[in-house]
């Protein structure tokens, strides 16, 4: 009887303990702070970086508009730029449907300078509420502060583009544990364009290679195989996997030149350029070529020089598997 009773009492305080964990996460989370009082100058020269940044660096429009799949490497529809829409669903691995807000002036124009700046490197929205880091606030939190308000600056100079976008429904249990997500910014100087390794690594950071050519669980990239590919990328085709993009030579990279990376990009830089319509058993690629090809060869020089300091990875990547439904 004794022992049933203690039993009972640890069985009681840790029922206590977890409600009050619970409690804490549900009412006192996302704790990033207030957002910050500021006025962001819409220089010249900040809405040109911004527009560089969000285009074909950090490709904030990528995911706040919406990509014609039918085509290779989904190009943006034509209108509706920054009018966000474009889902994250179940079907591709998501857990739970998010959509990606629209952030142009119609959406945004309540929205002080210091609440848009929390969202992006924060991730907590206008109302306090926390962000499913499909948006990567993880990382922008890291950049340079000067660089956020330049994108700031350039969004608030979009056309407004009248597009109500559906709330995300987190499945349950990320609905409770996105609260834990969001974390405060922790921002740091841009490097000089002429130190390439950290210039490169800083780019990198910007352009969130790392979360899709890593190997990932539960969003997660497992420690130790970052740059190594395997990220995989479901579409009604089948399945598209990240290549190793480590300077390996038999698995990654590591019998491409320089000039063979930057040739890779640009590619797609050339104004008459068309993304083929795929057929109907093709697999789709995420990446957006068509946006990248825009980067200066100097920050392509400086990703390249920074992919070459870092540990090669003996990773082979099967890149596609083929849909079995028909």
């Amino acid at each position: 009887m004794k022992a049933l009773k203690v039993t009972g009492k640890i069985l009681a305080g840790l029922s206590i303990v977890i409600g009050a964990v619970l409690l804490y996460i549900r009412l006192v989370l996302p704790d990033t702070g207030p957002p910050p009082e500021i006025r962001i100058e819409r220089t010249l020269d900040r809405i040109e970086r911004g527009k560089y940044l969000a285009n074909h660096v950090m490709v904030c429009m990528d995911c706040h508009s919406t990509r014609d799949w039918s085509r290779y490497a989904g190009p943006m529809l034509p209108g509706g730029y920054g009018g966000g829409g474009e889902a994250f669903t179940p079907e591709m691995g998501f857990p739970g449907r998010f959509f990606s807000p629209n952030i142009t002036p119609y959406a945004l124009q309540d929205w002080t300078d210091g609440e848009i700046l929390r969202a992006v490197t924060g991730g907590v929205n206008k109302e306090g509420k926390a962000l499913f880091p499909v948006m990567a606030y993880h990382r922008f939190g890291q950049l340079d502060r000067e660089d956020i308000y330049s994108i700031i600056a350039y969004i608030r100079e979009l056309p407004a583009v009248e597009h109500d976008v559906p709330a995300s429904e987190p499945d349950f249990p990320v609905s409770f544990l996105i609260n834990t997500m969001p974390k405060r910014a922790t921002f740091t100087k841009r490097p000089a364009p002429d130190n390439l390794v950290a210039y490169g690594k800083y780019l990198v950071n910007a352009a969130g290679c790392v979360d899709c050519h890593s190997q990932t669980s539960k969003g997660e990239v497992i420690p130790g195989t970052e740059f190594g590919g395997g990220t995989e990328f479901r579409s009604a085709g089948g399945t598209m996997r990240s290549p190793n993009i480590t300077m390996h030579r038999e698995t990654g990279i590591g019998n491409w030149t320089k000039a063979d990376f930057v040739k890779r990009f640009k590619a797609y830089a050339d104004s008459t350029y068309q993304a083929p319509r795929l057929g109907s058993g093709d697999v789709n690629t995420p990446m957006p070529w068509s946006m990248y090809a825009g980067m200066k060869e100097q920050d392509l020089e400086a990703i390249y020089a920074y992919l070459c300091s870092i540990r090669p990875s003996n990773h082979q990547v099967a890149r596609v598997r083929k849909s079995t439904l028909r």
